[in-house]
């Protein structure tokens, strides 16, 4: 019994250790695609040339998402946005940030695109 007792701890220890040895990474968050692409409201609400902090977000941003789960969030929480504006106008800049930006996304902003097909 004090055998399967030391067992558990010696377990337990080594558990703990391998969480304070390496964390885990955050995973990413609407907060922060909403916050890295701040810089495009203006290009997204009134057209012209996106701002050079906007490309550079969205360039970062993609760089970030380096694994399927976080570019599926990046996906949901864009067309959560287009879903919310429900203006062409403003769906039609945002789907046009990536070319112009030169960017290659894997998918089309819209309200419709099917975030658990990425990849």
């Amino acid at each position: 019994m004090a055998a399967a007792r030391t067992a558990s701890v010696v377990v337990l220890a080594l558990v703990l250790a391998a969480a304070v040895v390496a964390p885990a990474r955050a995973a990413m968050s609407c907060a922060t695609v909403y916050s890295t692409l701040m810089p495009c409201l203006e290009f997204v609400r009134e057209g012209g040339t996106p701002a050079r902090g906007c490309c550079s977000g969205i360039k970062d941003l993609l760089a970030q998402a380096n694994n399927t789960p976080d570019r599926r969030t990046v996906c949901s929480c864009l067309k959560n946005v287009a879903n919310s504006a429900g203006d062409s106008t403003i769906i039609g800049r945002a789907s046009s940030l990536p070319s112009k930006c030169n960017v290659d996304l894997p998918y089309k902003i819209t309200p419709n695109v099917n975030c658990a097909k990425i990849v």
